[in-house]
């Protein structure tokens, strides 16, 4: 079989059209606000307080008036980059009827109800009717779906024994030129009305890079989305083009704080040609974690209306781990939280990280789900949760096994948290913040593994720079872990403090 030398990739390219523009938060709404200034907007233009829709002589009337007012602008109008498709012989592939599976969410482009598996699949098309389709527009989504509702029977060697999954899918973007604008409403709509999916799906990518200064509208309604419901949107990392050698930061909404962002590598588990990488805000580790995604030596096989493709791209990763939150929340009745850390604990080794951070995030994911709910005999793992609304402090006696009076471990931990983000605040993005430490009790309080001095009774004083960089703050993912060394020797006795982790023996 011949493979044509491209990636599949979604992209969006931004051209100077409608502006979409983010005012300063004030105590009058943007609508009273623009009529005072002769500015007269629809609701269907007005996203929240703060992000308004406005045609181009609108912004130039505000920036005469007002211009102290806008406080960020992109355009609005998006046009998906053409993609290309390697297409095997069909193959005739069954599925049984489905039962009481869970449902994900998909967000994309359109679905084919004429594939092997459209029992499977609750489709609704968000496109206006006024919109001319073509067959290409349903190659995308279909594609995504396939994964999510039978991913293994086309790739045996991915097999992550969660089973199969129902789809809810909403088809909201074309091969044309379409409105972030009205993908973001139609969204805050989806979600309203779909309740019971907590996982979400979102393979849409800007091909463009992200503003290093702030969060894009995309992002910033995620993030929203998400804090007010309880829900988790997996998000696809975005691919470099082929002819794009040099590095290349992601492409929004893979700019979203509180989704799972995935990154692709190949299957010798280094970063894939097509990699893009974070952090955003130059802090914020984005991605969160990798996956395979498909290379040029091997692809993933997907479903798409014309039959069996070969397909590459961070789009193909994005529903496997879908699929393990899935199966984490819905089958296991694990919270979002339990459950998106466990999934980046499992990618953290006790080694350390080859890769850098910005390219494959905390690690790569194990394939199989037994992987990520059991750990080895040679470590315990511990699950904690709770909900904190007011300014606690939370301690947990962790029973670790003594030998010889000494603890014979090496520990590891990992923080996940959704908290409510203001985009108005540039760099300081997250509205909440939440410490972890975890380590041995002495005289002197805990002596966290990770140096954590931030919360000592003792004197000390943390510059902001370092309490950034050395312990995370602000950031709504933690991990802390100490590395496996020949030299590694058993402690003294002390009791731990641990929110979500493993110890090693």
């Amino acid at each position: 079989m011949l493979f044509f030398k491209c990636n599949f990739y979604l992209g969006i390219t931004w051209v100077k059209l409608t502006p979409m523009i983010t005012i300063y938060k004030t105590d009058v709404k943007a609508t009273k606000l623009m009529e005072k200034l002769g500015i007269n907007l629809q609701f269907t233009r007005v996203m929240d307080d703060t992000t308004i829709l406005l045609r181009p002589d609108e912004l130039t009337l505000l920036k005469q008036k007002a211009p102290y007012l806008i406080s960020m602008a992109v355009s609005d109008i998006t046009k998906l980059t053409k993609v290309d498709f390697n297409f095997c012989d069909n193959a005739v592939i069954t599925i049984p009827s489905p039962k009481n599976e869970p449902i994900i969410g998909v967000i994309d482009t359109l679905f084919d109800e004429n594939v092997y598996f459209s029992d499977w699949v609750e489709f609704k098309n968000m496109l206006s009717e006024d919109i001319p389709l073509s067959p290409s527009d349903y190659k995308h989504g279909t594609a995504v779906s396939s994964i999510i509702v039978d991913g293994p029977a086309s790739n045996p060697l991915m097999d992550d024994e969660c089973g199969r999954f129902r789809v809810r899918h909403f088809g909201v973007a074309s091969g044309n030129q379409f409105s972030s604008f009205t993908i973001l409403r139609n969204i805050n709509e989806i979600i309203s009305l779909n309740k019971d999916i907590k996982v979400w799906n979102l393979s849409l990518g800007s091909k463009l890079e992200i503003n290093p200064n702030f969060i894009s509208p995309e992002a910033a309604i995620l993030d929203k989305i998400q804090y007010e419901n309880d829900v988790t949107f997996v998000i696809a990392g975005t691919n470099k083009t082929w002819t794009q050698k040099q590095s290349m930061a992601i492409g929004t909404p893979a700019d979203s704080i509180n989704s799972l962002v995935v990154n692709s590598v190949d299957f010798d588990n280094r970063p894939a040609s097509y990699t893009r990488r974070g952090p955003v805000l130059s802090f914020f580790t984005k991605p969160d974690i990798s996956y395979y995604g498909g290379d040029e030596t091997k692809p993933m096989r997907v479903c798409t209306p014309t039959g069996e493709a070969f397909v590459i791209g961070t789009s193909f990763a994005a529903p496997w781990i879908a699929r393990k939150m899935s199966y984490l929340i819905d089958i296991l009745g694990l919270s979002r939280e339990v459950a998106k850390a466990l999934i980046i604990n499992s990618a953290t080794g006790w080694s350390k990280q080859e890769f850098d951070s910005s390219l494959i995030g905390h690690g790569i994911v194990p394939r199989k789900i037994d992987d990520i709910v059991r750990c080895p005999e040679d470590e315990i793992q511990f699950v904690l949760s709770g909900i904190s609304e007011k300014y606690d402090t939370y301690n947990y006696n962790i029973p670790v096994p003594i030998s010889k009076d000494k603890h014979p471990f090496i520990a590891k931990a990992t923080l996940c948290y959704f908290p409510c983000c203001s985009r108005n605040q540039g760099v300081d993005y997250t509205n909440t913040e939440l410490e972890i430490q975890f380590g041995r009790l002495n005289e002197k309080g805990i002596k966290s593994i990770d140096n954590n001095y931030q919360s000592s009774e003792v004197e000390y004083f943390t510059w902001e720079e370092d309490a950034r960089k050395l312990f995370r703050k602000w950031d709504n993912v933690k991990h802390i872990r100490e590395i496996s060394k020949k030299s590694n020797r058993a402690k003294k006795i002390h009791m731990g403090v641990l929110t979500c982790g493993t110890v090693k023996t």
